[in-house]
This record gives C-alpha cells, structure tokens and sequence, in this order.
C-alpha cells in the first residue's frame, strides 16, 4: 500500500461563501485519513503567469506598485491572472507588454509555484523572457505601477537582502537565475 495515500483528505462537503471578481471562498467538510471529520477554508484562483523580462545587457524590467492589503510599496516581476479561457503563453505575454511595456517572442517557461498551499489552489507560472522591445504600458484601469530597469545581479543581491519581499517575485527571480545561469540565450554583462 502507497503510505502516501494514508495522507488524503476527502470532501464530504462543499459551500461556496463568497463569489467576487477574482477570488471565490469555499466551505469544506472533510474526512480526515483516520476517519473524523474536520473542515477547510479555501480560496479558488483563475491561476496566474510572472515573467521575468531580461535586456540584452543583462538589466530586468522590474514594476512597483502598492499593494493594498499590506498598505505598502513593492519591487515585482510583471505578473496576473489567467483570464477564462486564455493559454498561459498569452497571459504572460499580455502581463509582459501591459505592467512592463516591453514585447517579445522570445520566451521560455521555467516552471511553476503554489504561493499559499495552506489556504489557495492558486499556481503561478514562471516565465522568462528576452529580445525585448519596447511598447507603450498598457495597464489596467484601476493598477498603478512605475517601471525601472535593474541589473540581474543586483535584483537578485536585493532578494537576499529583504528589499525585494513579494513572495511572488523571490520565487521567479531565483529560478529565472537558475535557469539563465543554464541556459542562458546571450551572456549577461
């Protein structure tokens, strides 16, 4: 017997509690893998695709913006959510040109996350894209976000030293490092 299996939890139960325009909050009534019974508040997500965009002399195209719940400022990679029906490649490419007003069709996908396990079914894709060309922003009615160019480097000096702190961001900008340091398209300078 698979001993993983000792470890899953079935629905017994389930009750949407709220509907918005982004996130939808479940319910749940579970059984537990020794028999009783327990429940679990849930988030559902559309999914959303982060891409790192990489200039020819090696600088990022970083976005800030506030974030309302933390009532503060933060250093991003351009990223959202995946609209109904939309393939992720086209997500990322939208995100890419609306938050960061740069276009490519030279991209490749470094894989993908679980930002909040614990309480979302959310899944973030990583992208990494270079060949930039410049394109007008086009960001959405209601988001406000100021683009600056930083070295690769520093981007990810800044994450160790806590001044880059959306989860989000950590996680793409350490495995697009990675992944450039493997496969890299051009050499960084």
């Amino acid at each position: 017997m698979n001993e993983h299996k000792l470890l899953v939890e079935k629905t017994l139960t389930s009750k949407e509690v709220f509907n918005g325009k982004l996130l939808h909050v479940f319910y749940d009534e579970v059984r537990l893998p020794d028999g009783s019974t327990s429940t679990r508040e849930w988030i559902k997500h559309p999914g959303a695709c982060a891409v790192v965009p990489v200039f020819d002399n090696g600088d990022l195209m970083m976005i800030r913006q506030f974030r309302y719940p933390m009532k503060q400022i933060f250093w991003e990679v351009p990223a959202g959510k995946i609209d109904a029906g939309e393939l992720q490649d086209t997500t990322a490419m939208r995100e890419l040109e609306e938050e960061a007003g740069v276009s490519t069709t030279d991209f490749a996908y470094v894989g993908h996350f679980y930002p909040g396990i614990g309480y979302s079914d959310e899944v973030i894709h990583i992208y990494v894209a270079w060949n930039l060309k410049s394109v007008p922003q086009k960001a959405d009615e209601d988001e406000f976000v100021t683009r600056q160019r930083i070295p690769f480097k520093e981007a990810v000096n800044m994450v160790h030293s806590g001044e880059i702190n959306d989860g989000k961001t950590v996680i793409c900008l350490l495995r697009a490092w990675q992944w450039w340091q493997n496969n890299e398209p051009f050499e960084l300078a």
